[in-house]
């Protein structure tokens, strides 16, 4: 495909990503991102399996990564006294590699922003396909037109809302609702994670260092509570502050920290299911079309989109149409995102069993797993949904031939 002008939404892990491989294979990119300025801190994002280090590999930033790595340490599962109930494995939520998603938004940021046109403090207003090309209005910049636009912003798209589908229709809430923010480092220890739960509501402490850490806050909710980003924050930490008064263990230091968090991020469990990723020259990437909140591996998801999409939108240089290429980059993923979008769907479950007897029942599950008979098995368990894929091997000058599996990695159902 001849040059395009692309317009990404959303500088997040996706839109960057894109926009890197865009730029190696020639076609002018600009990422819109309504923030002042990329945003910082945020949960550890992890990478597990050869198919995601290939594509981390491919794009030179594997080292990178793991010079800014967080080392998570063991996962506990205490009670409301800290005692031990079951130790998991630090592969369990960390993966083979770990780094804070601030970290590896820079990183993506510092490798792109040369040849990528970065605005920030807008974004989309409104969007017009109108057959050969789309005419995009910003909210402060002038009109422009593009061949291409790119929903990367995550998972309440306001480009999939604009062009394709409104959020009701898509999101699927999963019955529970998380916070996150920054605090100090409240465990014993310099690295690690601890979880305390009480039927319904859970809390997850990271150490992130010696002296700073995380706590996600998980607790089940109104399956029709859908979460906005522009909420009032003074009146999210009051909910949150009072759905979890009372709780034992350390929650109620993690609660003081929340008064003073500059960061505090709420929103549903909720996974997305859009009918297609693409609807005439607009397409979406990442979270926009296969989020699931936490635990359905977004953000390798979108590593790998990325590289597939750019890929394929290079693989007709004479075409003018995106669909075929849009449509090659959905097969591909479609089945990989629906198997990584399993494990948000359980996330809520895990940290936050609904009644005494489903905690215990997890605690003894768990216990068994990671005992020394079962250990190796419970460690394929836990990569099988991130290497289950084929990741398609391009040619080397970014203009590919047809893709072939290079990388036949996974365990399929009878595989």
């Amino acid at each position: 495909m001849s040059q395009l002008r692309v317009l990404i939404s959303g500088a997040g892990i996706a839109g960057p990503a894109l926009a890197y491989w865009l730029a190696r294979a020639g076609h002018p990119t600009t990422l819109v991102e309504r923030a002042p300025a990329l945003r910082a801190g945020g949960q550890a994002v992890d990478f597990r399996g050869p198919v995601h280090r290939a594509v981390l590999e491919k794009m030179g930033i594997w080292d990178a990564i793991h010079e800014h790595r967080t080392r998570a340490g063991e996962f506990l599962l205490v009670d409301k006294q800290g005692s031990v109930c079951a130790t998991l494995p630090e592969s369990m939520l960390s993966g083979d590699v770990e780094i804070l998603r601030g970290d590896l938004c820079r990183i993506l940021y510092e490798r792109t922003r040369g040849k990528t046109d970065y605005r920030f403090g807008d974004r989309i207003t409104r969007i017009e396909d109108r057959g050969g090309a789309i005419d995009v209005e910003f909210e402060h910049a002038p009109d422009e037109t593009f061949d291409i636009v790119v929903g990367a912003d995550g998972l309440h798209s306001s480009v999939r809302a604009l062009a394709m589908v409104d959020e009701a229709n898509v999101l699927r809430p999963c019955g529970y609702r998380i916070a996150s923010f920054a605090t100090p480092n409240l465990l014993d220890r310099a690295r690690g994670a601890a979880s305390f739960c009480e039927p319904g509501r859970g809390v997850v402490l990271t150490a992130t260092s010696p002296k700073q850490g995380r706590a996600l806050l998980v607790s089940t909710a109104d399956p029709t509570g859908i979460r906005h980003r522009d909420s009032d924050p003074v009146d999210e930490k009051r909910q949150v502050a009072e759905r979890f008064a009372g709780m034992g263990w350390r929650v109620p230091s993690v609660l003081v920290a929340l008064e003073s968090a500059p960061d505090l991020y709420v929103d549903d469990i909720a996974t997305v299911h859009v009918a297609r990723y693409s609807k005439g020259r607009v397409v979406l990437l990442g979270d926009a079309a296969q989020g699931g909140t936490l635990g359905g591996q977004g953000t390798s998801l979108a590593i790998v989109g990325a590289y597939v999409l750019a890929h394929e939108l290079s693989q007709d240089p004479s075409s003018s149409d995106p669909g075929p290429a849009f449509a090659r980059y959905e097969n591909a993923m479609r089945p990989y995102a629906m198997g990584c979008q399993k494990g948000a769907a359980r996330a809520g479950q895990f940290l936050a069993p609904r009644t005494r007897f489903g905690i215990a029942a997890r605690n003894f599950m768990y216990g068994v797993l990671t005992s020394r008979p079962l250990a190796r098995t419970f460690e394929r368990l836990v990569r099988s949904a991130a290497s289950d894929f084929v990741l398609p091997e391009y040619a080397p000058d970014e203009r590919p031939t047809d893709p072939k599996p290079a990388w036949r990695i996974g365990l399929r159902s009878g595989g």
